[in-house]
C-alpha cells in the first residue's frame, strides 16, 4: 500500500509541476505579446531557425548561426514573430529563440571607432570591424554605449544597425 501512495504522489508531482511550468510558459509569452511592433530584440540561441510563416509547419528560409544577432520585430502571432535582421530579410521565428537584450552589429565599410564618451572629439579607445556584434545601451544625441568582448565605448549610431528608432 505504502508504494501505491507513494507512486500517486510522485505523479501529483509531475502532474503539478507540468502544469506550473506551462503556466509559466504561457505567462512569458504573454509578456511578450504586450509589446508592441516595432521594437528590438536579438537572437539567444546558436541556432535559428526562420521560417516563411508563423508555424513548424512553414518552410526554413535561414538559420542563423549568430548569437546575439540584433533583429527588429515587426508583427506578432500567438507565440511567433515576423522579424527583419540586418540584411532587410524578413521571416519568423519562435518568441524561445529571442532575448530582449538590445544588440546591434557595426555596419559600413571601415572600422568604427570606440569613443571615451560619446562626442565627436573624445578620445577613440578601441576600434571595431563591420560585423562586430555587441550589446548597447545609453543611446542617446548620436550615439551608443557599445560593449563586446567586455571591451566597451561609445559609438556613433550611425555606424550601427540596431538602435534607430523602430
Amino acid at each position: 500500500m505504502m508504494v501505491n501512495n507513494m507512486a500517486k504522489q510522485n505523479k501529483s508531482i509531475v502532474h503539478y509541476g507540468a502544469v506550473a511550468l506551462a503556466f509559466l510558459g504561457a505567462a512569458s509569452a504573454v509578456g511578450q505579446t504586450q509589446r508592441q511592433p516595432p521594437y528590438w530584440a536579438s537572437i539567444q540561441k546558436p541556432e535559428a531557425r526562420m521560417r516563411t510563416g508563423p508555424s513548424t509547419e512553414f518552410p526554413v528560409t535561414w538559420v542563423y548561426k549568430r548569437q546575439n544577432l540584433p533583429v527588429k520585430v515587426v508583427a506578432v502571432h500567438s507565440v511567433w514573430r515576423k522579424v527583419q535582421d540586418p540584411n532587410g530579410d524578413q521571416g519568423w521565428l519562435h518568441v524561445r529563440l529571442l532575448s530582449p537584450k538590445r544588440t546591434a552589429i557595426v555596419t559600413g565599410k571601415d572600422n568604427g571607432a570606440l569613443r571615451d564618451l560619446p562626442q565627436a572629439n573624445a578620445h577613440i579607445s578601441w576600434r571595431v570591424e563591420p560585423g562586430v556584434v555587441g550589446i548597447i545601451d545609453a543611446c542617446e544625441k548620436g550615439y551608443c554605449r557599445f560593449e563586446t568582448n567586455g571591451r566597451y565605448g561609445y559609438i556613433e549610431t550611425a555606424r550601427i544597425w540596431g538602435d534607430e528608432a523602430p
